[in-house]
């Protein structure tokens, strides 16, 4: 996100921490006309799981939390808008302890700002209702089922009962804790070198590739203890202009990684749109062999996503991106979404040997691809961050572990994801940022390799969007 939009962005997404759980309204039917069994029944049935983006259709799960069976035909499921409703098929009935979602996709669609109501068949007599401010990532579960309080959760359930952090397939907790380093911050740039707007970071050794959201590629390489500056050699010395595949167009650069064949092997960036149609999205990712020299690089690759994803705002898009090794993946067990079974690089065609996955600044989704080199793609994964909010990805191999980050959106945390047992993402922690550093708007984050690792500890990297205090990079440690 450019800075010129970051502070009206905070300010609204700030707001955005109110979740509203009604309760029943009616435990008897005496003032509607509704049989009392029929009523007491009803204060049995709960919405329990509400899905806004991702795979799955716009869905409401309901789950019965009593002690007999509840026949829900003709009851009517509704958004904030009293003229939208979806009515539930004759003969449906939740048993004790049964969940059953709706796909109701056909009749509304909810938004990032919406609510989902449950009412009697006379429409009116509301049973429960859930209002949310910011679309599911990748889900809003009740925890515990049917009477626990809404929270966002990283594992679809709908049908089954929630993953809400307490084990097994649900991971790790969601409640943040300390961060799992030192708690000082220093600056790790020399006063107004990059102004605003530096977004993705990724370390390749002795050089830390930097993507400004003004469509630029810098070339960093490191200035003293801990910092770092720009090359100047190579046409490096005010960053390198990016165009789309053509020479076209400035692609709002937000994200960098690389592949096992560093950047001899290209140079990899995620774009959310064209700074030349800036309404519009476009969600690429696009190639650049850096080798020569020159003011601007064209990529030799696109691979546009825009059509395979849900729709966004042209400006909360790919915000990250990071590649994994297919064996990383393959000896993890990952599970492949386009096939339902455990991910096999052998079925695709030449694809530089990993999965790319993107990270989704407006509904805090990740998704994973294979690109294949001649400019194809498979979405293999999509799974929330645990966050409203995705500004970067990392991959950790030292660690087996894909880093996850929000900006000041979300205080600044941090979160973990590992591949469970079931072969999907789920996460495995939430960390907040370090106590020593203000909530500033870290869109970019990097981790030094194990080589780097000295007394337990290694050092991190964060670029600020804002530039706060003329000051873009800044550096910390974790525990190896």
């Amino acid at each position: 996100m450019t800075a010129s939009s970051a502070s009206t962005t905070r300010r609204r997404r700030r707001a955005l921490s109110r979740l509203l759980v009604a309760v029943p309204l009616l435990a008897t039917g005496a003032l509607t006309g509704v049989p009392v069994a029929h009523a007491a029944g009803a204060d049995d049935i709960r919405v329990n799981e509400v899905v806004t983006t991702g795979d799955v259709n716009d869905s409401i799960e309901l789950f019965n939390k009593g002690t007999t069976a509840v026949d829900v035909s003709g009851w009517i499921l509704k958004d904030d808008d009293k003229s939208h409703s979806y009515k539930i098929a004759s003969g449906t009935t939740l048993a004790p302890g049964a969940f059953r979602a709706f796909d109701v996709s056909g009749s509304f669609g909810l938004g990032s700002r919406d609510e989902a109501r449950l009412h009697l068949a006379d429409g009116k007599t509301l049973v429960d209702s859930f209002a949310w401010s910011n679309h599911s990532a990748a889900s809003w579960s009740r925890c515990a089922d049917g009477s626990g309080a809404f929270k966002q959760v990283g594992t679809l359930t709908l049908g089954s009962a929630n993953s809400c952090g307490t084990g097994g397939g649900g991971g790790g907790s969601t409640t943040p804790v300390a961060w799992p380093g030192g708690s000082s911050v220093a600056n790790a740039d020399a006063s107004h070198v990059f102004g605003q707007d530096l977004s993705g970071l990724h370390q390749e050794g002795n050089v830390l590739w930097g993507a400004q959201n003004s469509g630029k590629l810098w070339r960093l390489v490191r200035d003293g203890a801990g910092g770092w500056k720009p090359d100047t050699t190579g046409g490096w010395s005010s960053g390198r202009s990016l165009r789309f595949p053509g020479g076209s167009g400035s692609p709002d650069s937000e994200g960098v990684t690389l592949t096992g064949a560093g950047s001899a092997g290209g140079v990899f960036v995620a774009s959310e749109r064209n700074g030349d149609a800036s309404g519009t999205s476009r969600l690429s990712v696009l190639k650049y062999d850096v080798s020569g020299s020159g003011s601007s690089l064209t990529a030799t690759k696109e691979w546009n996503l825009t059509s395979d994803l849900p729709p966004t705002g042209s400006n909360l898009g790919l915000e990250g991106i990071t590649w994994i090794p297919d064996t990383a993946l393959t000896g993890a067990g990952f599970k492949d979404a386009s096939t339902g079974a455990v991910y096999d690089p052998a079925r695709y065609t030449a694809h530089s040997g990993g999965v790319f996955f993107v990270g989704v600044e407006g509904t805090g989704m990740i998704h994973g691809y294979v690109l294949a080199d001649s400019g194809t793609y498979t979405r293999v994964a999509s799974f929330g961050s645990g966050m409203s909010g995705v500004m970067e990805l990392q991959w950790e191999p030292q660690a087996s572990r894909l880093w996850a980050v929000c900006d000041d959106t979300c205080d600044g945390r941090h979160s973990t994801l590992k591949v469970d047992t079931g072969g999907a993402f789920t996460t495995t922690a939430v960390y907040n940022r370090p106590t020593g550093m203000p909530n500033y708007n870290n869109e970019g984050f990097s981790l030094a390799g194990a080589d780097e690792c000295v007394a337990g500890s290694k050092p991190v990297y964060w670029s600020d969007d804002t530039n706060d205090g003329g000051h873009a990079l800044r550096r910390g440690t974790i525990t190896c």
